[in-house]
């Protein structure tokens, strides 16, 4: 039997509605920077591979840091962000920021993997009728692209549920306001009698998890069957 109390209810609903916002707003740049990727060339193409595959290779605790240094009070960018009454700093929104940066990559990988199985022959022969540039995109390479698109939106969902090194830097641990199952787990764990809520969360964060992969195994055969 569960054992979860109104934080860990308010922990649940925070993390759902951070992975949710972090993927929707993550979602078009990371098709736009597939589709950059994958069928144009320029130059520092390798460096700004680097930069966004970054992530995957930095603890996450540095991504956080990088955003606290630069989104704080007295951040890099908070001349452009106080004029504006601009606060992300240990509010929700800062943990779909680190969700949605440390998320990035995977997003983008999937695309640019169903995007370069298109056949390139098809993008040619569109663009030989005379389709422009984004006729093409939308006619023929977004539609193609739909296994990457949602296998990249379950991947960029399922890390975005399970962040905790940026979030806990960036959006802090505050009940109710940033605090997500898995900085409730780990509050949790960090008390002699935390047992078994931690592990009432887990079992919740399992279903989750199992329900996304689900939704996008769903998703992926009933697409494959049109096919």
């Amino acid at each position: 039997m569960l054992l979860l109390t109104s934080a860990d209810y308010d922990a649940i609903r925070l993390s759902v509605k951070v992975a949710l916002a972090a993927t929707v707003i993550s979602l078009p740049f990371g098709f736009v920077f597939a589709y950059l990727m994958t069928f144009f060339k320029f130059r520092g193409k390798a460096l700004l591979e680097v930069m966004v595959n970054l992530p995957l290779t930095l603890p996450p605790v540095v991504m956080g840091y990088l955003l606290l240094v630069a989104l704080g009070k007295n951040g890099w960018l908070s001349p452009l962000l106080e004029p504006l009454g601009i606060r992300l700093i240990f509010t929700w929104k800062a943990a779909v920021l680190a969700s949605a940066v440390v998320g990035f990559p995977l997003l983008v990988r999937s695309i640019r993997i169903g995007m370069e199985s298109i056949d390139y022959q098809l993008v040619q022969a569109s663009r030989t009728l005379g389709a422009r540039g984004l006729d093409t995109l939308l006619t023929i390479i977004l539609p193609l692209s739909r296994h990457g698109i949602i296998a990249g939106s379950s991947l960029m969902f399922a890390r975005s549920l399970g962040e905790f090194g940026a979030t806990i830097i960036a959006a802090g641990n505050i009940p109710g306001v940033t605090q997500t199952i898995p900085l409730a787990i780990y509050e949790y764990a960090a008390s002699p009698t935390g047992e078994t809520a931690a592990l009432s969360l887990c079992v919740v964060a399992v279903a989750i998890s199992v329900l996304v992969l689900l939704v996008h195994e769903f998703l992926s055969t009933k697409l494959a069957r049109r096919d």
